[in-house]
């Protein structure tokens, strides 16, 4: 069996009075510059958290900075006191704070969930569920019908055991020997008063 393994290492993590300076300084930044350095306040939340909304805002703010200079450049009043001039300073003012507002905001949330991704516990890899082998899909093989009559063909007779030839020479020499002995043994004779015949006593 195998162990738990290893829980991913984390990489050297910022500490926490680094990331509260460094928020405090970019919150004041664009409030510090009346707004006019609200672009440098996005560029470090854009290099932060890396998503395409912060470089969209980027831009945005770049473009609004821009904007609002040039309409304060566009007053030629002598004392800069045209409705030019107080709408550029307005809307610099206003883009200003609503990015130290969003840049807090968002710092926080995106710190929160790198701390939480950190310090949640690490659980070992679940095995994979069991799966059984699959099983080979055996097809019975089908049955035959009886054959008919027609195809039924008559079995050989069994053939009879062949005698061997030492037991018919001794059959053969017994029949000879019990000829001989027939030949040889005289006839009983029932009657007493009969003369008993010569020859059968010498043939004896």
């Amino acid at each position: 069996m195998h162990g738990p393994g290893i829980p991913p290492q984390q990489g050297p993590q910022p500490s926490t009075g680094g990331v509260v300076a460094l928020r405090v300084l970019f919150a004041l930044l664009p409030v510090l510059s009346c707004g006019f350095l609200a672009w440098g306040t996005m560029l470090r939340l854009a290099v932060v958290t890396r998503k395409s909304r912060d470089w969209g805002l980027l831009a945005a703010s770049g473009v609004l900075t821009v904007f609002w200079i040039a309409l304060i450049n566009a007053d030629k009043t002598p004392d800069t006191s045209g409705w030019q001039s107080d709408t550029g300073a307005l809307g610099t003012i206003l883009t200003g704070f609503a990015v130290c507002v969003y840049f807090l905001i968002a710092d926080i949330r995106h710190h929160d969930v790198a701390a939480a991704a950190r310090t949640a516990p690490w659980y070992p890899p679940r095995p994979a569920p069991y799966v059984p082998p699959q099983q080979q899909n055996t097809t019975p093989a089908a049955y035959a019908y009886p054959p008919t009559p027609q195809q039924q063909a008559p079995a050989p007779a069994p053939a009879a055991p062949a005698t061997p030839p030492r037991i018919g020479q001794v059959r053969a020499e017994l029949d000879e020997l019990s000829e001989l002995l027939r030949k040889q043994t005289p006839p009983r004779n029932p009657d007493p008063s009969q003369p008993r015949n010569e020859g059968e006593g010498t043939a004896r």
